[in-house]
């Protein structure tokens, strides 16, 4: 077993994972006819309309494999139900051999007990392809089917807009859940405790009381609970006070528990054929998994299949959950809540002897985590860098390790000491988070934990302490890959030059087979263009150089361009230097970094078709702007990730050590994935079609150039 970091806190997490009575969790498959007023009339005769579970998952019969593939073949047929989707509301239906040929390998995989790493291109309607084989499967066995995203706009299209349609056009009753981390839901017992008679001592700070306000006006209109539902802006602060919190559920005695969202959104889980996750809440049961030795030991249900799409982020984001994450205001707000100085308001405002001492305490620690966290900050300013990596123990002093464990013991105490059950369940919580606190600085000072890197950095709003596994194949491997239940991980983007080798070697894919299906689009609607005469981006003619190409290939497409970066500096430099001649040629442009959010930017970028849009990381993955608002996608450069990273740095070094090479074996291929991504945002639907344009000379110039070009469609390109 390999274990991330153990902490407290994540042991409270192990809450209860308890089954609604009546629920069976075992059953073979057996069929009944049932006409449905919204099913598909292709699918009335075929498909059953509901499963009945009886029996062992043992007894499945081979017949039963068989006809899962036949009902697999026979929904993506040309004549199948898929052709009635425009009349629920889907889109108008286009017959796509690959979408058939990945639900095939999809549901061929979960019978076999198989990983499958499967690459589908946009267009192919991949969520249709492995939605469909998951549904099926989680009926006949009478296990749930997981489906983790990277991003929320992929799980809304999943929930909101893909399972309902299937609702309609399979004829078979499922269930379909969202499931999100505990502190999206409100806690009703929190609340009332935060606008009640004793407010004071449950928030910190007067200004928190407006926010609160509205949020217990919300509660009685609320039908879920979910932060996300709210039709109005909640303080991150101030719904930190409120949200159901980890060792801090008093479930099943609380008062509340009837009403309790979370218990309910858990029931709802439980019940689901189809559990819809994020990568952040997927990799966290994974890590709390881990760290149990129990494959039931996490928050979502145990599922018979997990579905990853999106999955080219698989080793990034199982680094960021199943590593270290510290914080100065993290850390200064877990005291505020015992004691806040400046407002005189917390837990600890109360009558006694033993409160003062422990306000003395929180002072002190105040003081103290100010110089812990501070020694830091000037490691940084020794650099005159945001971010450093640490590379050896004992260059740091653990001034603040010893007196939070005192403190924690005298917490602990006077939390013991309580008759009010709400108020001993605060405390006890917060004396969880001081032993979260006190394992994750003795393993971050005394760099405890194996195949890690350490860093420190500071953004706009904090001071973070962080650490990532390096070994991340090899935890995936054993944790994720080789257990009991088939994993099918998606994207359209996981080869390098049409191969797996680099996903497969940095994910610790194994026990599987990979697909690489072929694009729905007709290639030649896209004309590629790279330019030729373009100084090398470290030249000092190059800024000079890309402007004017800028000029050039943005006239060529009257707007609808997307421009996209490596670094917002670059960014701010060209759009200062097109300003005059966007205006003239009343071309809207839109920047990244402006007044406007991400979400702002798209939507106006679609009304204005004339408008170009200059964005950097964000805007290079994750965006669909179909139609003739986008023709054009303008590459600035290569986008190689910044090498001086901590965590780059210790992958390559790590590379460099098994006797690779950095530069071809992580370097290159992260940015040709990034580079996919980025051109990949031009064609996203039949109709579509445009030009792609490179203002890279290394694509030509250096002999890694051709795997950029290789691993693309096969564009015509431009004589240029």
């Amino acid at each position: 077993m390999i274990k991330p970091l153990a902490s407290e806190l994540l042991k409270s997490c192990l809450i209860e994972n308890h089954i609604p009575e009546g629920m069976q969790l075992s059953g073979k498959l057996h069929t009944a006819p049932e006409k449905s007023d919204n099913a598909s009339p292709a699918m009335k005769s075929d498909l059953p309309g509901e499963y009945f579970h009886a029996g062992e998952p043992g007894t499945i019969q081979p017949q039963d494999w068989q006809t899962l593939r036949q009902k697999v073949e026979e929904f993506f047929a040309e004549n199948g139900p898929l052709q009635d989707a425009a009349k629920h509301g889907g889109r108008p239906y286009e017959y796509r051999f690959q979408q058939l040929q990945m639900a095939r390998e999809t549901i061929q995989a979960l019978i076999d007990k198989r990983n499958l790493a499967i690459e589908a291109p946009t267009g192919v309607g991949k969520s249709f392809a492995y939605l469909v084989p998951a549904i099926l499967y989680s009926k006949l066995t009478n296990t749930p089917a997981l489906v983790t995203t990277e991003t929320i706009s992929l799980q809304e299209q999943l929930v909101n807009k893909d399972l309902p349609l299937l609702q309609k056009l399979l004829n078979i009753k499922f269930k379909s859940a969202l499931a999100k981390g505990r502190r999206n839901y409100l806690c009703l017992r929190r609340l009332s405790l935060a606008a009640g008679e004793h407010q004071s001592d449950y928030i910190p700070h007067p200004s928190m009381e407006g926010d609160i306000d509205r949020i217990y006006a919300w509660s009685e209109r609320t039908r879920d609970g979910n932060r996300d539902s709210a039709d109005f802006h909640i303080q991150n602060e101030s719904w930190g006070y409120v949200c159901c919190e980890a060792g801090n559920c008093s479930f099943p005695k609380c008062r509340f528990q009837r009403e309790c969202f979370y218990r309910k959104a858990r029931e709802e889980w439980a019940k689901a054929d189809i559990i819809v996750a994020n990568h952040a809440l997927f990799f966290t049961d994974l890590a709390m998994q881990i760290e149990s030795g129990d494959e039931s030991g996490g928050l979502l249900p145990e599922y018979g299949s997990v579905i990853i799409d999106e999955a080219h982020t698989l080793e990034d984001n199982a680094a960021q959950h199943l590593g270290l994450h510290l914080t100065y205001n993290g850390f200064n707000a877990m005291l505020n809540k015992l004691y806040n100085p400046d407002s005189a308001r917390g837990l600890l405002m109360r009558k006694g002897s033993n409160a003062l001492e422990l306000r003395s305490s929180v002072t002190q620690l105040k003081s103290l985590a100010k110089e812990f966290f501070g020694q830091f900050q000037e490691y940084l300013l020794e650099c005159d860098d945001p971010i450093r990596p640490v590379t050896r123990g004992g260059i740091f002093t653990n001034s603040l390790q010893s007196p939070l464990m005192d403190f924690r013991c005298e917490l602990g105490d006077y939390a013991m000491e309580q008759t009010d059950v709400d108020f001993r369940s605060e405390l006890e919580s917060l004396v969880n988070q001081c032993d979260m606190y006190i394992d994750y600085i003795h393993a971050f000072i005394n760099m405890t934990l194996p195949d890690s890197v350490y860093w420190v950095e500071e953004d706009s709003r904090q001071l973070i302490l962080q650490t990532a596994p390096l070994n991340v194949a090899e935890i995936l491997a054993q944790e994720l890959f080789t257990r009991d239940f088939p994993v099918i991980a998606t994207s359209a983007t996981l080869t390098v030059d049409r191969r797996f080798n680099y996903f497969t070697n940095r994910t610790g894919f194994t026990r599987g087979i990979t697909r690489q299906l072929s694009s729905p689009f007709d290639p030649e609607k896209v004309t590629l263009h790279v330019a030729k005469n373009m100084p090398d981006p470290f030249d000092e003619k190059y800024e000079q150089a890309l402007f004017k190409a800028l000029e050039y290939y943005i006239s060529l497409s009257d707007g609808k361009a997307f421009v996209l970066f490596t670094s917002y500096s670059m960014l701010r430099k060209a759009a200062d230097a097109l300003e005059s001649f966007l205006f003239h040629k009343n071309i809207k442009l839109l920047m990244q970094g402006s007044d406007m959010s991400r979400s702002m930017l798209l939507s106006e970028f679609k009304r204005d078709v004339r408008s170009v849009l200059f964005g950097t990381d964000s805007f290079w993955t994750g965006v669909d702007v179909p139609g003739e608002s986008l023709s054009n996608v303008i590459i600035t450069k290569l986008p190689f990730a910044v090498p001086t990273h901590p965590l780059t740095q210790a992958r390559c070094d790590r590379i460099k050590l098994q006797g690779g090479n950095p530069f071809f074996d992580y370097s290159l291929p992260e940015a040709v994935l990034k580079f996919r991504q980025g051109t990949g945002r031009l064609i996203r639907s039949r109709q579509d079609s445009g030009i792609i344009v490179i203002l890279d000379s290394r694509i030509n110039t250096k002999r890694y150039g051709k795997t950029f070009i290789n691993s693309l469609p096969p564009y015509p390109q431009s004589g240029e």
